[in-house]
Order: structure tokens, then C-alpha cells, then sequence
């Protein structure tokens, strides 16, 4: 893949504290992607990051659903929803963007999950699927066409941010190796991560390595 430095740009998605060892949602491996993706950073001129950001009691957590168990799912009023730990408080350490990345080419940081009601996977949409984060609106004025996401997880926050990006008529590449998945079981044997690839791929987004970019 040829860098086009006026229309690409990266996104990283919430690469945080709490979603690695020693976090309160830890995915997998999930501090593994940190130098890939600061190599990446390093051929990007320019770069977004969003970060999960929840008051305390939001109502995705677990523990504001009495009788309830991390990763069980309920209907919302906008949906289904799994219910996590609590995790990602706003303004906490662990709700930072780690602090080993290289945050010099990082020109917007987008917090999303900050409405007590309603969670946030992706980057540009609240889980309602129609309240905006804003971000579109900065791409476009900006001129990026093609966004090159990585981060966690894999099967959440990535994949919902890569599907809005690519119905909103972007181009869009998800970088396998900058990115791990929860990995969640389903009911036909496969998990969230399968699932979440298959459903992209029929959309249109391309999966590359980072050694491809």
C-alpha cells in the first residue's frame, strides 16, 4: 500500500490502559500492538485517536445491572448490549491513550461512552447509530478519503468504527497486526472475531499486515 500523505490517514482506537494487562478489561495481547503501531505512526503524516471514556455507573457496566455478570447481554433501548466490567473511567490513568505511543502525529482525540446511557463502540457513532461523534465532519474538511485503523478490540470498538467508516463512503484497511479481539463465543461455535471479519469483508474493507503498508 502506497501512502498517499493528503487523503490517508490512521486511527487508533482506543489504546488504553484498561483494555491491557493489569486493565479492567484486558484483551489478549492487547499491549503487543503498541510498537506496531507506533512504527506505523511513523509513516502516517497524520493520525486520530479515540478513547473509551465512561462516567462512573454507566449503564454498560455489569455492575449498574444487579443480578447481572460481565459479558452478559441485555436489550437497550438503542439494542443489544453486552455488559463489561467497569472500565475506562473518565479522566483515570487507565483511560488515558498509553503512554508508551507516540502521540506527535495525533491531530484529534475523539472520548465517546461519555453519556451515561447509551455506550459507544465506534468512532463515529454512539451505539444508537445515529449520534454523531463529530469525527466524520473533521475527515472531510480535513480531505481524508482512505482511514487505516488498528487498535482494540479487534471485534468491537475496531470493527464498528471500520463498518460506519466504509457506509459513510470512506475507503478503509484494518491493520490485523496492530490489532487484538476479545474473542467472545457465539452460538454457531465461531467467536465475535470471526464474525466481525466477515461481516467487514462483505462491506468492502480490505485487512493488510502493517510490514504491507
Amino acid at each position: 500500500m502506497q501512502i498517499d500523505p493528503n487523503t490517508d490517514i490512521i486511527g487508533l482506537i482506543d489504546v488504553q490502559p484498561t483494555f491491557m494487562s493489569g486493565g479492567e478489561l484486558p484483551v489478549a495481547g492487547g499491549a503487543d500492538v503498541i510498537p506496531v503501531i507506533n512504527h506505523l505512526l511513523t509513516r502516517f503524516g497524520h493520525a486520530f485517536a479515540t478513547q473509551d471514556w465512561h462516567p462512573p455507573g454507566h449503564s454498560s457496566f455489569a455492575s449498574a445491572h444487579p443480578g447481572r455478570q460481565p459479558y452478559d447481554t441485555i436489550d437497550m433501548p438503542y439494542g443489544s448490549q453486552v455488559l463489561w466490567p467497569d472500565h475506562a473511567i473518565a479522566g483515570s490513568a487507565h483511560a488515558a491513550i498509553h503512554p508508551a505511543i507516540d502521540q506527535t502525529r495525533i491531530q484529534a482525540i475523539v472520548r465517546k461512552g461519555f453519556r451515561p446511557g447509551l455506550d459507544s463502540y465506534s468512532a463515529f457513532f454512539e451505539n444508537d447509530r445515529t449520534t454523531p461523534t463529530g469525527l466524520e465532519a473533521w475527515l472531510r474538511q480535513r480531505g481524508f478519503s482512505r482511514i487505516v485503523l488498528c487498535g482494540l478490540a479487534t471485534d468491537f470498538c475496531v470493527a464498528w468504527s471500520a463498518e460506519d467508516a466504509v457506509r459513510l463512503g470512506f475507503s478503509v484497511i484494518v491493520v490485523q497486526d496492530a490489532c487484538r479481539g476479545i474473542g467472545l463465543p457465539t452460538p454457531d461455535g465461531r467467536t465475535t472475531i470471526d464474525i466481525a471479519r466477515d461481516r467487514l469483508t462483505a462491506l468492502g474493507v480490505r485487512f493488510a499486515d502493517s510490514s504491507a503498508i
